[in-house]
């Protein structure tokens, strides 16, 4: 729905303060009389003119501040720890005499990387957004309204104040608008209070009262169950009621994924380790008679060697890639962190109807005349039957007729749908399954008066013409308790009986088993008239009980072998929903999600009665959980209560009213299909099916990408030991030069590091991942198995390029002190380090694939991705050693074949190495996997 036009006060020409939702002129919109309303809006029943639109539009849209999301991208630690580096050898290179090109070259590199990672950062976020706002096209925001009198139709986000909009059923309402004719409308307020039975609503004026409860009023979001109406505009997108839960949702802080509390702890650690290093570098090569400025530069060096360059990239094109995973499999994620909080959860709190349901209400067993008859087929198509149609034929057409919902064809776009009450719908199909043609039927029994359904009777009544033998019956559909009571016979077998004592008992017995299989029922009865527009007293008074329908929301056929993989990964699943606890235990129990015997059940009356700590002890039960009849409010309130244990929460819902909990729980989860655009906005994940299986394959997926970030973090870290170590070495055995420079340590982060780094990131799920408990909240990113890898692989490699620098400096017989950036056995030493972390890490890549099994077990080739990022890692190195542009950038020399070999045996050391290590844990520690672990 747009939401950029507030409601207009009359007079101020769009340009004055807007007037709050509800209230014209300082009289509340349901106490006027309908030319009241017309005449404070300054408008007609022929609608607005089109001059008038233009003035009443808010000329301000409100537009998402992409230059903000831009410059959020440089507020990361990393990010603020790298511009402060770049801005300080800027400095240096403007403070050096004679100027040394070199430094400054390291200050463009610097901003260079933090520019790069910014732009990627920017650009993953901006697709998963975009990709996220293609959801809007397919539900088509249109509606009819007049304008100059001429009935047009036309984007809901294009309507003002004052517009008159035409409503049927199967509308959804395009604004918050006083009716100012309405026909037996029943609006379904279901996405905005969660009432799920659909209520009345007149064009007469009513008392005073809570705009939301005024019943001549409609609002944004709803859906016209039955009838048709016109209606007035008086408020228009974020100053609606449904504008307002929006701006709530929006207000509520959105909660930190676990991996952003990871990086952002990891980010402080690294670089404070990176900052007390260099600083102490400083302070020990100042006294040794070192230029101030050039060992300040080295210090600055060593800081850029601890800080992982690449990682931010890296992490946003990971996580990416796990996005596209999802939405091929109907999971559309629009934040890049919440990927991986998927794979963190460790309780779903999830609705029943449409996510574990198929939100198809289908009849599967009638009772008539003391015999039940099962109801085969499932959802709006007439594919099944009724076993024995002949006896429950009358019930069907009495039922059939009482409806005002219609069946419609399938479409190109989606399948047969309801127009109108999904129960109703029910009742269509299953009397098509027994053989009725209800458009003939009613043909001959032409509809003469109507009594809506409402919430106290909690019945519908229609009259009809009997156009064969003439005369008039009533029809009349709704609680069986409610219909029980005003019934004084029963069609018993084709016969009409008093309704004794036995006989009444006997439906009682027959509801009461239909509802302990969690099924919904109905009961339809009849009685003839004399005319055709009779009392509603008369009506509904001294009926025949025709029988009971029972009906209900298939369970989807993927949910069950969904729900057994959250109990094998550790997961616990409540059900949240508004229904009865004889309905949800049913479905759970279908679905799987109730095993026990006696199942915690919880009502909302029961959660109002709890304290905090009353709630915390039911849901520190271990047992299964359901809760039922419960509101938005509830749910908001138990996410945050399982929150406060410590829980990984993810929360689905679909109307207006669960945006707060949505936006609160660590993930929300909206429904594609058939949640509203409030809903969607707050959540963070959008099941394109609706489906809870889809959750599980996200969850899934999540975990994978929490492994694969493992896997590239010990690959980055590991190296940066390699880089770091031999500046430690040359510092304290007096060689005044690094044996690796800031500019080539940028080469290796964000050059030959990146590709291989990626291709770890989009390794596939391991076989395994669902069947390991969640994680720990607080579980450290770098656990003590991860440091102990990243110092084992890391202490490796810097062993091997510590020695290759060392053995060409004293294999040259030049003294320390003789040594110049532009001494050749210098300038071929340091590419060899260089080099040898460059093709060290080809292996190490390799190796960090598994960690426990072999990695020629799962196959070398396996990722070819991977290999191919390797080997441009090892050309662009060949590159920085001969092509003499990036030479002198660069201060390298060629390589000889030779040193190439002596490098290629070093990074087969690691691997085998590796290898080893690999085969000692699976010879000794067979029984010991930890998350993370093969």
């Amino acid at each position: 729905m747009g939401m950029e036009t507030p409601v207009v006060t009359p007079g101020d020409g769009g340009r004055g303060p807007t007037a709050p939702s509800g209230t014209l002129g300082g009289s509340t919109v349901q106490r006027l009389a309908t030319a009241e309303v017309f005449a404070e809006l300054e408008t007609s029943p022929r609608g607005l003119a089109s001059a008038d639109v233009a003035r009443r539009r808010d000329p301000q849209a409100r537009r998402r501040g992409l230059w903000r999301d831009l410059a959020g991208q440089f507020t990361d630690l990393f990010a603020v720890v790298l511009l402060v580096a770049s801005a300080i050898t800027f400095l240096a290179y403007g403070l050096q005499q004679p100027r040394d090109v070199g430094t400054l070259q390291l200050a463009v590199a610097i901003l260079g990387v933090v520019v790069l990672n910014a732009a990627i950062g920017f650009a993953q976020e901006y697709s998963a957004e975009r990709t996220a706002e293609s959801l809007q096209a397919m539900v088509p925001h249109t509606c009819r309204v007049l304008r100059d009198g001429e009935r047009q139709e036309m984007p809901a986000r294009d309507l003002v104040p004052g517009d008159v909009v035409v409503l049927e059923a199967g509308d959804a309402v395009p604004a918050d608008c006083r009716l100012t004719e309405a026909h037996e409308v029943r609006v379904n307020n279901a996405a905005l209070t969660g009432e799920s039975d659909a209520v009345g609503r007149t064009a007469e004026s009513v008392g005073a009262g809570p705009v939301l409860e005024a019943r001549n009023c409609v609002f944004m979001g709803t859906v016209v169950a039955a009838g048709s109406a016109k209606a007035l505009v008086f408020a228009t997108g974020a100053a609606t009621e449904f504008g307002h839960i929006f701006r709530l949702a929006a207000a509520a802080p959105r909660q930190k994924t676990p991996l952003q509390l990871r990086v952002a702890s990891m980010a402080r650690r690294v670089a404070g380790a990176a900052l007390a290093i260099g600083a102490a570098l400083f302070a020990v090569r100042v006294p040794t008679g070192q230029p101030f400025v050039e060992t300040f530069v080295f210090a600055l060096g060593v800081m850029v060697a601890l800080v992982p360059e690449g990682l931010p990239a890296t992490l946003s094109v990971s996580l990416a890639i796990g996005v596209r995973r999802m939405a091929r499999r109907h999971a559309l994620v629009k934040q890049l962190l919440a990927v991986e909080a998927l794979g963190s959860t460790t309780v779903v709190c999830t609705d029943k109807t449409g996510t574990l349901t198929q939100a198809e209400m289908t009849v599967v067993q009638v009772w008539a005349g003391g015999e039940p008859h099962a109801v085969s087929g499932v959802g709006y198509g007439p594919v099944g039957e009724v076993a024995d149609p002949r006896p429950v034929r009358g019930l069907l057409r009495a039922a059939g007729l009482c409806c005002n919902a219609r069946l419609v064809p399938p479409s190109d776009r989606e399948g047969r749908r309801v127009l109108g009450d999904t129960t109703e719908g029910a009742l269509l199909v299953v009397a098509a399954k027994a053989g009725l043609n209800l458009a003939a039927e009613e043909a001959a029994a032409p509809r003469m008066a109507e009594f809506p359904f409402d919430s106290t009777r909690k019945l519908m009544s229609t009259v009809h013409a009997d156009t064969v033998s003439g005369g008039y019956h009533a029809y009349v559909k709704g609680a069986p308790q409610e219909l029980l009571a005003r019934c004084a016979a029963i069609d018993w077998s084709g016969e009409r009986r008093p309704l004794t004592a036995e006989l009444r008992a006997a439906v009682i017995t027959a509801n009461d088993e239909l509802a302990s299989q969690g099924l919904r029922v109905l009961a339809a009865a009849s009685r003839p008239l004399a005319d055709s527009r009779p009392a509603q007293d008369e009506v509904e008074s001294e009926l025949t009980l025709l029988g009971l329908v029972g009906m209900l929301d298939p369970p989807r056929p993927e949910v069950s072998d969904a729900v057994n993989a959250c109990r094998r990964a550790g997961i616990r699943i409540v059900m949240v929903t508004g229904d009865h606890p004889l309905t949800a235990e049913a479905v759970a129990r279908r679905v799987g999600i109730v095993r026990q015997p006696v199942p915690t059940i919880a009502t909302g009356t029961r959660l109002d009665e709890l304290d905090e700590n009353g709630l915390d002890g039911l849901l520190a039960e271990s047992g299964e959980l359901l809760l039922c009849r419960v509101s938005p409010e509830h749910k908001m309130r138990v996410v945050t209560a399982l929150q406060r244990r410590g829980e990984v929460v993810a929360v689905t819902g679909d109307g207006a009213n669960d945006a707060p909990a949505l936006k609160h729980a660590d993930i929300g989860v909206a429904m594609g299909a058939s949640g509203t655009d409030v809903a969607r906005e707050a959540a963070v994940m959008v099941l394109l099916d609706d489906s809870f299986a889809s959750i599980t394959t996200a969850v899934r997926l999540g975990r994978s990408v929490y492994q694969n970030i493992r896997k590239f973090l010990i690959y980055l870290f590991s190296h940066n030991i390699a880089e770091l170590v031999p500046i430690l070495a040359a510092t304290f055995a007096g060689f005044p030069l690094v044996p690796i420079t800031a500019v080539q340590i940028l080469a290796i982060d964000l050059g030959s590091d990146v590709l291989p780094a990626l291709a770890l990131g989009a390794e596939p799920p391991e076989p395994d991942v669902m069947d390991r408990p969640p994680r720990a909240r607080r579980e450290r990113l770098f656990s003590t198995a991860v440091m102990g890898r990243i110092l084992f692989l890391g202490g490796i490699q810097a062993l091997g390029v510590t020695a290759v620098f060392f053995w060409h400096i004293h294999g040259s017989g030049i003294p320390y002190s003789d040594f110049t950036k532009d001494e050749p056995v210098y300038r071929e030493a340091i590419t060899m380090v260089q080099a040898g972390i460059v093709v060290s890490q080809f292996f190490n890549a390799l190796a960090v694939r598994t960690d426990r099994q072999s990695v020629f077990r799962i196959g070398l080739l396996s990722n070819p991705w991977l290999l191919a990022g390797g080997g441009f890692g090892i050309a662009l190195m060949a590159a920085i050693s001969y092509l003499p542009p990036l030479q002198a950038v660069f201060n390298t020399a060629p390589l000889a074949a030779a040193d190439w070999a002596v490098l290629a045996v070093f990074g087969a050391l690691l691997l085998a190495a590796e290898e080893t290590r690999k085969w000692w844990l699976r010879r000794h520690r067979p029984g010991n996997r930890k998350e993370g672990e093969r």
